[in-house]
C-alpha cells in the first residue's frame, strides 16, 4: 500500500507546460502541496498522506514503494487527495502528482520521505479458531496480542471479520491484550468466515506500531444446539434445528455452589478423551479426606473454564434422569456420551436450566450470557 507525505513545490521544483508554450498563459499555475514533507525520515505511518492543490485542480497522484502501490481518494473538487490505510514503518514512499490550472497549465510535483523506525512493535499472538477449523454456531473469535495495547479504537478499526453469510458482530476488550469477536445471533451454519487484520502501521500504544498483516478463515459447521434441563434430569440435542438425540443425565448435586452445575448459555471449548478429574480444584488433595476423589472420564466435552464438562459417566447411570449427584459436571449414559463426543464441535452451544448459579460472562465461552447492548459497551468503537 502507498503513503503520504508534504511537500510545499515552488517555483524551482515543479515542471509547467502547456500547449502554448512554458510562459504562454497569463493565469497562474496550479501550486501542489505534499504531506509529509520531501526529505522527511521520521514520519507516522498512522498518518495519511495528503496532496492539496491551489489556484487548479488535481489530476493525479501516484505513491509509490517497495511492494507496490498506496491507494487513495480524491475530494469532489479534485482538489485534495488523501491515502487510505496505513503505511510500513521504516519504508521510503516516492510521490508524484500532477494539477492543472484554469488555462490548462500542467504542474508536476515529486517527494520523497521515509517512515520512522518503531521503537517497539506489536502483533498478534494467537488467533481462536484454529485455520480452517470446523466450529459451531456459537463460537467467539479470540484475538490475544503480544504486548499491551492503549490505542485500542486505533487496532479495532484494523480488526475485520466478514462471512459468506450476513451477521451483525461486535468486538469487546479483556484487558489490553485479548479482543473477542462475538456476534448479536448466532452465526448462521454452513459458512466460512475469514479475519483480517491489517496491523502494519497501525500504532497500538505510544512509540509502538504494527509490522505485520495476518488472516484467518475458518468453517461454521452445522447448527448443534442442546439444552441440559436439570430439574427434569434430561439434555436434548438438535442438529440444524431438528432433535437429534435425547438422553437422561445428572448435573452437580447443589447444596452449596461449588456443587452447582452453572446455569445459562454455554459454548464447548473443547474435548478430551480420557480426562483425570480429581478434587484439587477444590482444595482437596488428602486421600484420607471424604471429599477427595480422583477419576478417569472418557468422553468428556468441556463447557466452561471452572471445570464443567458434559462425560460418559457409568457409576451414576441408575441416578441419571432420577437425581443430580454430580459435583457439578453433566453426567451423562456411556453411549449417548459417546455419540456427544463425535459429534461436538468447539463453539457449539450448550443451555442450562433450572439451578441458580448463573456462568459468569467470562467463564469459558460465556460470552453469550450477555445482552447484545452490554456486549457492545465492551468495544472501544461503540
Amino acid at each position: 500500500m502507498k503513503r503520504r507525505a508534504m511537500f510545499a513545490v515552488t517555483g524551482t521544483t515543479l515542471l509547467m507546460s502547456t500547449g502554448c508554450g512554458l510562459f504562454g498563459s497569463s493565469s497562474s499555475p496550479a501550486t501542489v502541496t505534499i504531506t509529509p514533507a520531501n526529505g522527511a525520515a521520521d514520519s507516522r505511518p498512522d498518518q495519511p498522506i495528503v496532496v492539496k492543490a491551489a489556484k487548479g485542480r488535481l489530476r493525479d497522484v501516484t505513491v509509490r514503494a517497495v511492494g507496490g502501490q498506496v491507494g487513495g481518494t480524491f475530494d469532489k473538487g479534485h482538489l485534495q487527495w488523501t491515502s487510505a490505510g496505513t503505511l510500513k514503518p521504516a519504508t521510503k514512499y516516492t510521490v508524484t502528482a500532477t494539477a492543472k490550472n484554469s488555462s490548462g497549465r500542467t504542474t508536476t510535483a515529486n517527494s520523497a520521505f521515509q517512515t520512522l523506525t518503531p521503537k517497539r512493535t506489536f502483533g498478534i499472538a494467537d488467533i481462536t479458531p484454529m485455520p480452517g477449523e470446523t466450529v459451531g454456531v456459537g463460537m467467539p473469535l479470540i484475538v490475544k496480542f503480544s504486548d499491551p495495547v492503549y490505542n485500542k479504537a486505533n487496532v479495532e478499526r484494523a480488526l475485520r471479520v466478514t462471512s459468506s453469510k450476513s451477521a451483525e458482530g461486535a468486538w469487546r476488550w479483556y484487558g489490553d491484550q485479548e479482543a473477542v469477536y462475538r456476534t448479536k445471533d448466532y452465526w448462521q451454519p454452513h459458512q466460512t468466515v475469514t479475519f483480517t487484520a491489517r496491523l502494519t502501521g497501525v500504532r497500538g500504544a505510544k512509540d509502538t506500531y504494527g509490522t505485520k498483516d495476518y488472516s484467518r478463515a475458518f468453517t461454521i459447521g452445522a447448527s448443534h444446539i442442546s439444552t441440559v434441563d436439570v430439574k427434569a434430569h434430561r439434555m436434548t440435542v438438535t442438529v440444524d434445528g431438528r432433535t437429534a438425540e435425547t438422553a437422561p443425565i445428572s448435573a452437580g448435586k447443589g447444596g452449596a455452589r461449588k456443587y452447582t452445575t452453572t446455569n445459562g448459555v454455554h459454548a464447548v471449548m473443547g474435548k478430551q478423551s480420557p480426562v483425570t478429574m480429581t478434587s484439587g480444584w477444590m482444595g482437596v488433595t488428602d486421600k484420607s479426606d471424604a471429599n477427595y476423589y480422583s477419576l478417569t472420564v472418557y468422553q468428556a466435552v468441556q463447557i466452561s473454564s471452572s471445570g464443567e464438562y458434559v462425560h460418559s459417566a457409568p457409576w451414576s447411570t441408575g441416578s441419571q434422569g432420577r437425581e443430580n449427584v454430580s459435583h457439578g459436571c453433566v453426567n451423562a449414559p456411556p453411549s449417548f456420551a459417546k455419540w456427544f463426543y463425535g459429534l461436538s464441535n468447539r463453539g457449539d452451544i450448550v443451555k442450562v436450566t433450572g439451578t441458580d448459579r448463573e456462568l459468569e460472562p467470562d467463564n469459558g465461552y460465556g460470552y453469550w450470557q450477555l445482552s447484545w447492548a452490554d456486549w457492545r459497551k465492551g468495544s472501544a468503537l461503540h
